[in-house]
């Protein structure tokens, strides 16, 4: 029987009891976690926990799951004005949508826009994300400002390309900003820095080696994007006489703190570079089907042992319909050519969408066990959808979505209760948005390609009177 929570139930310390826990090795029942800060003090049998910590109230949740929240690998948080700007268009859109929106934006809007991607990434139970880097000239501290408000722990991405057209920019420089953008979040415990070169063609093969070996020397993620696109891999073999996953195997780039977002074109041989030098992948489905040109051979990835965590790309914020992605991707792109029915059985996604992804982005999250930090999901199972339940893994990758997230815990604490944030006004920060983005979106040098959906059923319509047969 479904039962009325309150926001103020969950007031630590408290033994949280749901009918299903979600664990590393699968979910199970009659256990329990005990919530006491910002990270999980306790988890195991109900009974052991109770007798464990008599003092402690229950909080019995009957028909609910507590499981790990969701690690968006692979987010840009400074493209939430125009995210329906790039349906229908041809890849690399970053040359005719996103580098001319986002290098007009100001601290201001970049604050903006970051509060609505982290507002968009909570409703979708994700609790942490990894930026990818803005190519607005200044505003990183108003990204971070507005992701540590909402609550959303943030992989913060710094870009540090030093070639511009055919002019190479002077190092120092750029390597110095690095350093100080590495040693500026320690204080912030939902901030964690990351260096990125958006594409290797961008950058010396010196400047990558050298911010590569940054990241591997502070323990962060190095990002970039690679083999994404047909047009970028011809353009690197024509300009280099190399693949751009090759350019960064040569130049020393890749190893365990190397993060290649989309990786959709790879060879065997690439394949190899990425399981020999334990580079990690993410893998982006919904980009690849609303903007790319491949699927990325993530459960390949997975079985040769490399690496895989889950991005949107900033596509859309749902994690449940990610991971359904993430399957149903590699069972159209690959499965069903070889009668694979199970692409993985399910539970690989659901992996890769939480632990896998804060391990990939080396962060104490992504599982419910002792000593992790304490970012977690409440979901409600009594829904049709899941009833009768047979297989409650594979269920959430197929059957589950984003209406049946009760809470979002982040550090312990309690960020957003059934949608909405519990301390701050979302919906006075998206009437906000929604008469800034339409002025900045107005006033970029934006080339779109493909028509409005209004515009396109004119056309259509228009055509089909011109054949007689409309």
């Amino acid at each position: 029987m479904n039962t009325q929570l309150a926001p103020e139930q969950f007031e630590q310390p408290c033994l949280l009891a749901p009918e299903w826990l979600m664990l590393a090795e699968g979910p199970v029942r009659d256990h329990a976690v005990l919530l006491d800060g910002e990270h999980f003090k306790d988890v195991g049998p109900l009974a052991t926990l109770r007798a464990a910590h008599p003092e402690v109230a229950v909080v019995t949740l009957p028909g609910k799951l507590v499981m790990p929240g969701f690690v968006d690998s692979h987010h840009h948080l400074t493209q939430a004005f125009g995210k329906a700007l790039v349906f229908g268009e041809p890849s690399e859109i970053f040359r005719r949508v996103w580098v001319p929106m986002e290098s007009g934006l100001t601290p201001d809007m970049l604050y903006l826009t970051a509060k609505l991607a982290s507002l968009e990434a909570l409703r979708g139970g994700f609790t942490t994300v990894c930026d990818a880097g803005t190519r607005a000239s200044e505003g990183l501290d108003a990204i971070a400002q507005a992701t540590t408000e909402a609550g959303l722990r943030c992989v913060l991405g710094r870009v540090c390309n030093d070639k511009r057209g055919n002019q190479v920019l002077e190092a120092a420089p750029i390597l110095a900003e690095a350093e100080r953008h590495i040693a500026g979040w320690q204080s912030n415990p939902l901030v964690t820095p990351s260096l990125a070169v958006p594409i290797p063609e961008i950058a010396t093969d010196a400047m990558l080696h050298r911010i590569s070996a940054l990241c591997a020397e502070a323990g962060i993620v190095f990002q970039t994007h690679v083999n994404e696109h047909l047009v970028a891999v011809e353009r690197s073999l024509e300009q280099r006489g190399l693949r751009p996953l090759e350019q960064l195997y040569q130049a020393g780039a890749l190893g365990p703190q190397a993060l290649l977002a989309h990786a959709t074109l790879l060879t065997p041989d690439e394949l190899m570079m990425l399981r020999d030098t334990d580079s990690a992948v993410s893998y982006n489905p919904v980009a690849s089907a609303w903007k790319g040109n491949a699927v990325a051979q993530a459960q390949l990835m997975h079985s040769l042992g490399i690496r895989v965590a889950l991005g949107t790309d900033g596509t859309r914020s749902d994690g449940f319909r990610l991971l359904d992605y993430a399957e149903a991707a590699q069972r159209f792109a690959f499965g069903m050519a070889v009668g694979d029915s199970s692409c993985g059985g399910g539970w690989p996604w659901l992996d890769q969408g939480t632990r896998g992804g804060a391990g990939v982005l080396g962060l104490n999250t992504g599982e419910i066990a002792p000593g992790k930090a304490a970012d977690f999901l409440l979901v409600d199972l009594e829904v049709p959808e899941l009833l009768p339940s047979w297989d409650l893994s594979w269920e959430l990758v197929r059957l589950a979505n984003r209406d049946q997230i009760q809470g979002v815990f982040i550090a312990g604490r309690l960020r957003l209760w059934q949608g909405w944030p519990l301390d701050w006004d979302a919906r006075a920060l998206m009437a906000e948005v929604n008469e800034l983005a339409k002025a900045v979106v107005s006033g970029a040098p934006i080339q779109k390609i493909h028509p409005y959906s209004d515009a396109h059923r004119r056309d259509w319509q228009a055509g089909r009177r011109e054949e007689g047969h409309v």
